[in-house]
């Protein structure tokens, strides 16, 4: 591991994580090609030089498919050449994440076609069900890590700092992994943020300092974060920034194609479509016209359905009478109309049943 130039950044080293580097804990690096992981890759191989450490370190990156910037990878490897470290690469076996969108509305409408749910259920993951982030990042580089590094404690660095948002100021240095950690606890493991406390200004210094350049979606193409190329996180900005750029042009259409077949809008607040609408061709403005209004007409149906009727993991709270289940029979056969879906279970009889 070569460190050249001190990072000066601060550093969150708890007690527990001091402890485990001690007794030489494996230490995984998770990059993305983001500034954040840069600079906790910098700082932490400085780190681990200056207290002698002697345990196995590396970078992991998780290849999120065609939803990444061309961009993440390369960074990524070359932040692990500088520091002369592998970097694992791993990713998701069933797909990457449009698959997993792509996959997820299907299944959801077979779902809505049998009643084993009420509502049409959106593709997109969430800002509360963010599937994206631990189906296809912490999940796959766990299992990689952990089949490994079978016996030894692991610690899993991030680059999260509390200035990005009210909710990670509010997180820990360390915590434990549940994910890293085997039932019988013979094999534990940590997540560690180190540079929590860092400052912007700090990270860019560091990585300046380091000689390493950033990812070009900062500096080519002005986003001011890295993630997927666009996120289910990302502010109008940042989106207006991806759909600039042209190696995302075929990534957008999908996208919204998915959402506008859907009617569900890629963000709570904002249709994906919108963006760059010239981009959808010609009939794209109708498009957008039309899902919107079925996305209106669909919710509008959806709110006659009786309270206590929507399924609480995966069952209503009660049995309808046949007053509800007739409603819930025509609020179903409106929704399928819309759509242009077929369904079961489309009378009140057959809801009851």
């Amino acid at each position: 591991m070569v460190t050249n130039t001190p990072t000066n950044l601060p550093m969150s080293v708890p007690d527990y994580i001091r402890s485990a580097l001690s007794a030489g804990a494996v230490v995984a690096i998770g990059v993305s090609g983001g500034k954040d992981s840069q600079a906790a890759g910098l700082a932490v191989a400085e780190y681990l030089v200056s207290i002698g450490h002697t345990g196995q370190v590396c970078l992991v990156h998780a290849d999120l498919g065609r939803v990444e910037w061309d961009e993440s990878l390369p960074v990524s490897q070359r932040l692990a050449d500088h520091l002369g470290l592998e970097l694992i690469v791993v990713k998701r076996k069933a797909g990457d994440l449009m698959d997993r969108w792509l996959g997820r509305w299907t299944n959801n409408l077979r779902r809505y076609a049998d009643l084993e749910c009420m509502k049409l259920i959106p593709p997109w993951s969430t800002a509360k069900m963010r599937f994206c982030t631990s189906e296809l990042k912490t999940d796959v580089i766990a299992a990689a890590l952990r089949k490994r590094f079978k016996t030894e404690t692991i610690i899993s660095v991030t680059g999260i700092r509390a200035e990005e948002s009210t909710k990670r100021a509010r997180m820990p240095a360390h915590q434990p992994h549940g994910k890293l950690t085997n039932k019988k606890r013979t094999a534990v493991g940590w997540t560690w943020n180190p540079i929590i406390r860092a400052t912007k200004p700090e990270v860019l210094d560091a990585i300046a300092d380091a000689g390493l350049e950033l990812h070009e979606a900062y500096t080519k193409y002005g986003t001011s974060r890295v993630s997927c190329r666009f996120c289910i996180l990302a502010s109008g900005a940042d989106l207006s920034a991806a759909a600039n750029a042209d190696e995302t042009h075929e990534l957008y259409r999908e996208m919204c194609d998915l959402e506008l077949e859907s009617t569900f809008s890629f963000q709570a607040q904002r249709w994906l479509s919108t963006v760059r609408t010239e981009l959808l061709g010609p009939t794209g403005v109708e498009r957008i016209k039309s899902a919107m209004d079925k996305a209106w007409r669909r919710e509008q149906a959806e709110a006659k359905l009786p309270e206590g009727m929507l399924y609480v993991k995966h069952w209503p709270v009660r049995a309808p009478t046949m007053e509800e289940a007739e409603v819930v029979a025509e609020v179903r056969r409106e929704v399928a109309a819309i759509m242009g879906i077929e369904i079961r279970y489309n009378t009140a009889d057959q809801v009851l049943a």
